[in-house]
C-alpha cells in the first residue's frame, strides 16, 4: 500500500494531528469488509454521505458503530459456535474494525442493517464563510 503524502508542507500549519489520524487509518485497513462511500442528494437538504459495508453473516448485536474523537469507528465481532460441526468451513467467523476520519462539522445521522449491508449516513453542513480582518501593528 502506498504511503499518504506528508502534510509537512510549510503552507499546511497545525495538521500534525490529521497526519497521525491518517496513519492510524491506513495501518488499520486490511480490505475487510469491503465498503462503498457515496454522495446522496436529497431535494432541499444538504448533501449526505453514505458509507455501506458488506457485513453478511453479522447480526445487529455483533456490530458496533461509534464516533470517537473525530473518527467514525465500525466494529464487527463474531463468536465461534463450538456446538456446530463443519464438514467444510469456507466462511470464517472474523472480527473487523474499519475507521473513517471525519472532517470538522461532520455528523452521523444514523445506521441501518439491511440484507447484509450496514449503511451509515452522515451529513456535512454548509460551512460558514468567516472573514476576519487582522490589524497590523506598527513600531510608531
Amino acid at each position: 500500500m502506498s504511503r499518504i503524502p506528508s502534510l509537512s508542507s510549510p503552507f499546511l500549519l497545525g495538521f500534525d494531528e490529521v497526519e497521525r489520524a491518517l496513519d492510524r487509518v491506513v495501518k488499520g485497513s486490511d480490505g475487510y469488509p469491503p465498503y462503498n462511500v457515496e454522495r446522496v442528494a436529497l431535494p432541499d437538504l444538504p448533501d449526505r454521505l453514505r458509507i455501506t459495508l458488506a457485513v453478511a453473516g453479522f447480526t445487529r448485536d455483533q456490530l458496533d458503530v461509534t464516533v470517537e474523537e473525530k473518527e467514525l469507528v465500525i466494529r464487527g465481532r463474531q463468536a465461534e459456535e463450538p456446538e456446530r460441526i463443519y464438514l467444510h468451513r469456507g466462511i470464517a467467523a472474523r472480527q473487523f474494525q474499519r475507521t473513517f476520519v471525519l472532517a470538522d462539522g461532520m455528523r452521523v445521522l444514523g445506521a441501518e442493517l439491511k440484507n447484509g449491508l450496514l449503511s451509515v449516513d452522515l451529513v456535512r453542513p454548509e460551512p460558514e464563510r468567516v472573514v476576519r480582518r487582522i490589524t497590523i501593528a506598527t513600531d510608531e
